[in-house]
């Protein structure tokens, strides 16, 4: 069992356990047994924080089906190597030189000596923020469903926007409060935390930290915060404005509302279709060119090291900027006055074809398994499901049981990543002392 290994049968362990609980008359609202494949999809979904359903979880599942749908998205956002570090630690096991691998490569983190206070630190910082947005959604909850019910729906909303999982209990998601900023821009924020990462937030909170205690010591962020935030940034205005844009006058989407509402839910549509999966518009009735918008946006995904998937900023980053290189003629590739070591270029390389073929292949095997589906609605599906986002123009449901398969392993391959999976089923590369001579070829 080696590292990777160990993190891909941790998922599909939770994976597994989740299914059987969701199948127990208990979980369901009429209080009969579950089907198997809509336990074992919404299992597959909410450990791997995509959001994705095949049934509405609001009114299907029961107070205790739901309870266990929060401790799978809870679970899968923190990650197993996390989850099960925390377990080790309560019990007072010191932690392994295998067991500090594991929460390096799953964390995506160079640091092994700091792996329990690392674990420790993410615990803490997700508790922090899934309280305080349970709490900032308390009042306008309550204003609709009363104490007792919006005590839970605050709680696991908060909980599901945090780690990204897009999960709802209403049955239209966030549409019915698509004029409310109040819960549009809390939903929001959680989301942009929770997609940002672990290491970003804790440089965030020391440089916060000393500004208050009145110290004078500059900070020099990492080279890892600045391309984050930046890109970030960048995603975040473009998909706002492109969306503003191409769905200004759509009667079905953004057409009939106010110009300042138009914003809004277009900045709200831009910050969720990276990787969470609520939606406060219909989906089905945007446009093509919007639809591949939002691929796009699926597609790269969320930071290193947070609760969403995609490619991840930084590796779309290092290649804008390598194609950078390669125009200006230079050999080296820069980011703010810092060299990219070579490989982390040929990981982002690796990961990007790895994730570009995986998503035709399973745009194929839905083209085969569902015919009768819009090719764009297939494509959309493939690359929500992969990139762990969870938003859908509504086929879900209506793929049949192979094509539910289909994404199934879609989601579980999104969430433990391309290249995990790769070498969990290959194993660790053996090094070697051969080194070839070099040949020049031709390119583009």
């Amino acid at each position: 069992m080696t590292v990777s290994r160990t993190v891909c049968v941790g998922f599909l362990t939770v994976i597994a356990v989740g299914t059987l609980l969701l199948m127990l008359p208990l979980a369901t609202a009429t209080g009969e047994w579950n089907s198997p494949i809509v336990a074992l999809f919404t299992a597959t979904s909410a450990v791997c924080v995509t959001g994705l359903i095949v049934v509405d979880t609001g009114s299907y599942f029961s107070p205790l089906g739901q309870g266990i749908i929060l401790l799978l998205i809870q679970l899968g956002g923190l990650g197993y190597m996390t989850a099960t570090t925390l377990l080790l630690l309560l019990l007072g096991r010191r932690l392994g030189l295998k067991d500090r691998l594991a929460i390096q490569q799953s964390l995506d983190t160079a640091e092994l000596s700091s792996a329990a206070s690392l674990i420790k630190s993410i615990i803490a910082m997700t508790l922090i923020f899934e309280l305080s947005g349970a709490f900032l959604l308390l009042p306008r909850f309550s204003a609709d469903y009363g104490s007792g019910r919006s005590l839970w729906l605050s709680l696991f909303h908060s909980i599901s926007a945090f780690n990204n999982a897009g999960f709802s209990l209403f049955a239209d998601s966030l549409v019915g409060y698509a004029r409310s900023p109040w819960v549009s821009g809390i939903i929001a924020v959680l989301v942009i935390i929770g997609g940002i990462g672990y290491q970003v937030i804790m440089e965030l909170f020391i440089w916060l930290r000393d500004r208050i205690r009145g110290k004078r010591k500059h900070q020099v962020f990492s080279l890892h915060f600045k391309v984050v935030t930046s890109t970030s940034l960048a995603l975040l205005a473009v998909g706002t404005l492109a969306f503003f844009a191409v769905e200004f006058f759509n009667p079905a989407t953004l057409g009939p509302e106010p110009f300042n509402m138009k914003l809004l839910e277009a900045g709200f549509q831009s910050v969720i279709m990276r990787t969470a999966g609520f939606n406060s518009i219909d989906i089905g009735s945007m446009r093509t060119s919007s639809l591949f918008i939002a691929i796009a946006l699926m597609f790269i995904g969320a930071s290193p090291g947070s609760t969403g998937g995609g490619i991840k900023t930084t590796t779309v980053r290092i290649l804008l900027n390598c194609t950078r290189t390669v125009l200006k003629g230079e050999d080296e590739v820069l980011a703010y006055q810092r060299e990219i070591p070579d490989k982390r270029v040929l990981k982002a390389v690796g990961v990007v074809v790895a994730s570009g073929m995986t998503v035709v292949l399973v745009t194929i095997l839905l083209s085969l398994t569902d015919p009768g589906i819009k090719f764009i609605d297939l494509m959309f599906e493939a690359v929500s499901a992969f990139a762990t986002v969870g938003l859908s123009t509504g086929i879900t449901a209506q793929l049949s049981t192979m094509g539910q398969c289909v994404i199934i392993a879609t989601m579980y391959i999104g969430r433990v990543g391309i290249l995990l999976m790769m070498s969990a089923l290959l194993g660790d590369p053996k090094p070697s002392t051969i080194h070839y001579p070099e040949e020049d070829l031709l390119v583009g």
